[in-house]
C-alpha cells in the first residue's frame, strides 16, 4: 500500500480522495494555488504545496510544479482527480518516467479514449454498439456532406478531442451543415488546440446512460450498474441517478454486461465509465471516461462500495477483491450538482460564503469543501457541493431529496438550489419522463 498519495486536484474531489486515502493509513498532500490557501483540502492534508497562482495553466495544469511537489514531500503516488490533469496522457506519461505511480488507467488508454475517433473504433472492434457516423474524421465539408448524405439528417459535427459539448453543432440540412462545420472546426481549434472533427447521426428524444466500470491489472472487470444522466443544460450534466427510471432489468443486465466485458477485453486498468445514448430500446456507445466522474457517487450509494479506495488498490496492483456476483444493487439514489451560479441567468456567482448548513439524516450525503467564510474563487469550475440521496425505492428517494434541498443553506453568492428544488417538482421527473433535450426545454418555458 502506498505511504503518501500527491492530490493533484481541489475542491469537493481533493476532499474526497483525501478522506479515502485517511480511511485507508495514507498520508496526503495537497497542492494549491495561492487562491486556494485556505481551502478545506488543504487543511486537511497531511502536508501542503503551493503550485502557482490562480490561474490553472500556472497552478493545477503546471506539470512541473505538480512533480516537484510530488518529490519534495516524497510522495509515492500521484492522484489526479476530476478534470485538470485526469485525462491527460502526458502528465501519466511523466508521472510514471519520474518514479512515481499515476492512480488511473495507463497513458494508452487515456490517449486512445482521448480521441472520440479511436475510442469508437476500439470499443466497436469490441462489440460495442456505436452511433452510425463518419469512420474517421473529415478534413473538408464536401467530405461531411457525403456522410451526411449516407446516415440521414440531422446530424452532429464533434471534435474528436471534444468533451462538455465544445466543438459540437448540429445540421438538419446541407446548408446548414455547410455553416456549422466551420464553427465546429474553430471551436474544437480553440478549446483543445486540434481542429478534428467527425459526423454522427442526430438521435431526436435520447436518454445519456453510463455505467460504472473497474478494472485490475489481472484481466478481471466488474460494473457498478448504469447511471442516467440525461438532465442537462449545454451538455453538462445537471442531475444524475441510479438506477435509470428508463431500462426495464434486461436491458440493464445487458448494457452492464456489455460496458465491463469489453473493458476487460480492451485491457483497461482502474475506474472509467462507458457513455451511450438510448433511444428506442437501442444503445449507441459516445464515449469512454478514462477517469473517476462526478457522479461516481450515486454508484457508491446503490452498491455500498467505495470507488476511490478500489481506484487506489488497483493502483497498487492489486487484484479486485471482488466479482460481479458480488455487487449487490439496493435501492435509488440521485445526486443534484451545486454551481455557484444564478439559478436563472447561469452566470457565476463567486464571493465569500455567509452562512452555510449542509442538510443530514438517514441516506443523505454532502460532498463539498465549503464552509462558512470560506472565499469561493472566480478561476476555477463553478461546481461547489454535490447532495446526493439514497432510499429504498425512486419515490423514497425523491421525497427524501426534496426535503434535504430544503434544509441546504449556501449563503453569500447565489447558488443553483433555487433551480434543483424547482426540477424536483416537475411531473416530467417524478415520472422519470425526460431526455437529454428536457431542461433545455423547461427552461426555455420557465423564462
Amino acid at each position: 500500500m502506498f505511504e503518501k498519495v500527491l492530490i493533484a486536484n481541489r475542491g469537493e474531489i481533493a476532499l474526497r480522495i483525501h478522506r479515502a486515502c485517511r480511511e485507508m493509513g495514507i498520508h496526503t498532500v495537497a497542492v494549491h494555488s495561492t487562491a486556494d490557501a485556505d481551502a478545506m483540502h488543504v487543511r486537511l492534508a497531511d502536508e501542503s504545496v503551493c503550485i502557482g497562482p490562480p490561474p490553472a495553466k500556472d497552478s493545477y495544469l503546471n506539470i512541473p510544479a505538480i512533480l516537484s511537489a510530488a518529490a519534495i514531500t516524497g510522495a509515492d503516488a500521484i492522484h489526479p482527480g476530476i478534470g485538470f490533469m485526469a485525462e491527460k496522457a502526458q502528465f501519466a506519461e511523466m508521472v510514471e518516467e519520474h518514479g512515481f505511480v499515476f492512480i488511473g488507467p495507463t497513458p494508452a488508454h487515456i490517449r486512445a479514449m482521448g480521441d472520440k475517433v479511436i475510442a469508437k473504433k476500439t470499443v466497436a472492434d469490441a462489440g460495442l454498439p456505436v452511433v452510425p457516423g463518419s469512420d474517421g474524421p473529415v478534413g473538408t465539408v464536401e467530405q461531411a456532406l457525403e456522410v451526411a448524405h449516407d446516415i440521414g439528417y440531422p446530424v452532429l459535427i464533434k471534435a474528436a478531442a471534444g468533451s462538455g459539448g465544445k466543438g459540437m453543432k448540429g445540421a438538419r440540412n446541407p446548408q446548414s451543415l455547410r455553416e456549422a462545420f466551420g464553427l465546429a472546426r474553430g471551436e474544437a481549434r480553440a478549446a483543445f488546440g486540434a481542429d478534428d472533427v467527425y459526423i454522427e447521426k442526430f438521435l431526436t428524444r435520447p436518454r445519456h446512460i453510463e455505467v460504472q466500470v473497474l478494472a485490475d491489472t489481472h484481466g478481471n472487470a466488474v460494473h457498478f450498474g448504469e447511471r442516467d444522466c440525461s438532465v442537462q443544460r449545454r451538455h453538462q450534466k445537471v442531475v444524475e441517478e441510479a438506477p435509470s427510471p428508463a431500462l426495464n432489468a434486461e436491458e440493464r443486465d445487458y448494457i452492464g454486461t456489455l460496458a465491463s466485458r469489453t473493458t476487460q477485453r480492451i485491457g483497461y486498468r482502474g475506474v472509467g465509465t462507458m457513455e451511450f445514448l438510448f433511444e428506442d430500446g437501442q444503445f449507441y456507445f459516445i464515449e469512454m471516461n478514462t477517469r473517476l466522474q462526478v457522479e461516481h457517487t450515486i454508484s457508491e450509494m446503490i452498491t455500498g462500495i467505495d470507488l476511490v479506495r478500489e481506484q487506489i488498490r488497483i493502483a497498487t496492483g492489486a487484484p479486485l477483491g471482488f466479482d460481479q456476483s458480488d455487487i449487490r444493487f439496493s435501492g435509488h439514489s440521485v445526486e443534484c450538482r451545486i454551481n455557484a451560479e444564478h439559478p436563472e441567468t447561469f452566470v457565476p456567482s463567486p464571493g465569500r460564503i455567509e452562512g452555510y448548513h449542509a442538510p443530514g439524516g438517514l441516506g443523505v450525503r454532502v460532498d463539498s469543501a465549503l464552509y462558512d467564510g470560506y472565499l469561493v474563487p472566480p478561476n476555477y469550475d463553478s461546481l461547489i457541493a454535490k447532495l446526493i440521496v439514497h432510499g429504498a425505492t425512486r419515490n423514497e428517494c425523491l421525497m427524501r431529496l426534496r426535503r434535504a434541498l430544503e434544509e441546504f443553506v449556501i449563503g453569500g453568492i447565489e447558488t443553483t438550489l433555487p433551480l434543483h428544488q424547482r426540477l424536483i417538482q416537475e411531473q416530467d421527473f417524478i415520472n422519470g419522463s425526460y431526455d437529454i433535450h428536457w431542461l433545455e426545454g423547461l427552461l426555455a418555458r420557465i423564462r
